[in-house]
């Protein structure tokens, strides 16, 4: 007899209790061998007193059981309130969010009837790091931080799925004609690990195109990688012209820890009343059988619900006359998928889990030694004198050593010298200054920060630039 494996499981709030029971009993009925242990999270524990919205104890449960299948919670609105998805994401490492958006035509309205397509997006880094600072009255900055290990995580992971799972192409979406640094970095490894899966097709977008060709044309993709915030907006915007945010499950996956859920709100509104179609949460459970190494349950659970779809027996957000035979509640619609148990669509395509035998694991390469050498520094100043040229003339005769002043940029547009007056300034000034190609130390930039004070400036932030083997590791700013 197979051991029952652990699971944490959280009930959440609004429709949450509702969906999680349809769905526990669902994968019960089909014979999954888990053993659920429930927590509390969400409103209740926010109200409580913690910002977090979960208590020490549920981390326990998680750290040691390792799988957590999770319904929507409600945060209450107004400030001092973290988002507990983006807290257990980073907390526990749940590096990858794999989303599945697949249409269902005829039996779920779509314009895209033969749509397929994961989306597979980085969950800890990019704009979602979440460093932030106002810097002068009139700006506020938002750090992105892309890391190698971070990007060759998930790559490797888009990789490994498409392989894992049969699918023939990765595509990944920068926008690495602005951003070529941080951006420029993500597109450099995808390359880089893309040449290790020959049998795999690759294509690189920049992400506007490629989101209104995602968005027109989703049968041109199967596997779509991409950075947080981008990977955010695009696979719901993927949900949602397959079909519904509604029917779509997620999983996040962590070297260790696995979280999986719908990916729509705990919808308050509906709690209570038997309406609530519990899918996208019974999608998320199906991955985490697969994932906990139970891809046999999954698959007669997914099978089943295609079959009560093909069948026309819908919850009220689907229900469609002359496609649908019979609208049913929440638990109606449980029950309809488990009198299906062991049966197969024969419309709809059958899922097929039997390649789907073990856990995903990526394995990083070793970091590879560089030669790093600082050349220069930026300097940012708050300025209220929007005058460039006035603020050029007396910045330029600062000097330490080699270090003298190579331009000003206001806005990363650059204003002196030979700047525009067409040019909107701010009061938030990045100030250039660059040696003669050699290094230059330590002591070299802290004595200019020191002169440039004493002359009267307010710095408020220094980035050094640095050569990685020779090239530039940073940004131009109009070729200076």
């Amino acid at each position: 007899m197979q051991e029952l494996t652990p699971i944490t499981v959280a009930y959440g709030d609004g429709i949450g209790p509702e969906i999680m029971d349809a769905t526990l009993r669902i994968i019960m009925a089909a014979g999954a061998k888990i053993k659920p242990e429930v927590i509390e999270i969400g409103e209740k524990v926010y109200l409580r007193g913690n910002p977090a919205g979960i208590d020490d104890s549920a981390w326990e449960s998680l750290r040691r059981t390792k799988v957590f299948l999770k319904a929507p919670i409600t945060t209450p609105q107004g400030g001092g309130f973290k988002s507990l998805n983006v807290t257990t994401r980073k907390m526990l490492g749940l590096y990858a969010n794999v989303r599945p958006c697949v249409s269902y035509a005829p039996y779920v309205d779509t314009k895209h009837p033969v749509m397929d397509v994961v989306i597979i997006r980085e969950n800890e880094e990019d704009l979602y790091a979440g460093i932030e600072h106002q810097q002068t009255p009139e700006v506020v900055q938002c750090i992105k931080i892309i890391t190698r290990p971070g990007t060759e995580k998930i790559i490797r992971y888009a990789f490994e799925y498409a392989r894992q799972y049969g699918r023939k192409k990765v595509t990944c979406f920068t926008k690495d004609n602005i951003m070529k640094q941080t951006d420029g970095l993500f597109h450099k490894v995808f390359d880089e690990i893309g040449a290790e899966y020959p049998e795999i097709e690759k294509e690189h977008w920049i992400v506007d195109i490629g989101a209104a060709k995602l968005a027109d044309t989703p049968e041109a993709f199967d596997v779509v990688v991409l950075p947080n915030l981008y990977g955010d907006i695009l696979s719901d915007v993927a949900a949602q012209i397959a079909g519904s945010v509604g029917l779509a499950g997620s999983a996040n996956i962590g070297e260790e820890v696995a979280m999986f859920e719908a990916i729509h709100g705990s919808a308050p509104r509906r709690a209570g009343q038997n309406l609530a179609n519990p899918s996208g949460l019974l999608l998320g459970a199906v991955q985490m059988l697969v994932h906990i190494g139970q891809g046999d349950i999954a698959e007669k659970v997914h099978n089943a619900w295609l079959k009560t779809l093909e069948d026309g027996i819908h919850t009220y957000d689907i229900f469609k006359e002359g496609v649908s035979t019979q609208k049913v509640g929440t638990k109606e619609f449980a029950d309809a998928v488990i009198e299906r148990l062991g049966q197969k669509p024969s419309k709809l395509k059958a899922v097929d889990y039997s390649n789907a035998k073990k856990t995903i694991q990526v394995k990083l390469k070793p970091a590879q030694p560089v030669k790093m050498e600082t050349i220069g520094v930026d300097l940012f100043l708050h300025c209220n004198d929007r005058n460039a040229e006035k603020l050029g003339k007396a910045i330029e005769q600062i000097k330490q050593n080699e270090l003298h002043l190579t331009m000003i940029t206001n806005r990363g547009v650059k204003v002196y010298p030979n700047g525009l007056p067409e040019t909107f300034c701010t009061d938030h000034w990045r100030c250039r200054f660059k040696g003669n190609g050699s290094p230059v130390s330590y002591q070299d930039i802290i004595e200019l920060q020191r002169k440039v004070t004493e002359a009267g400036f307010q710095i408020i932030k220094t980035e050094n630039l640095c050569t990685i083997d020779g090239v530039d590791a940073f940004s131009t700013g109009q070729g200076a």
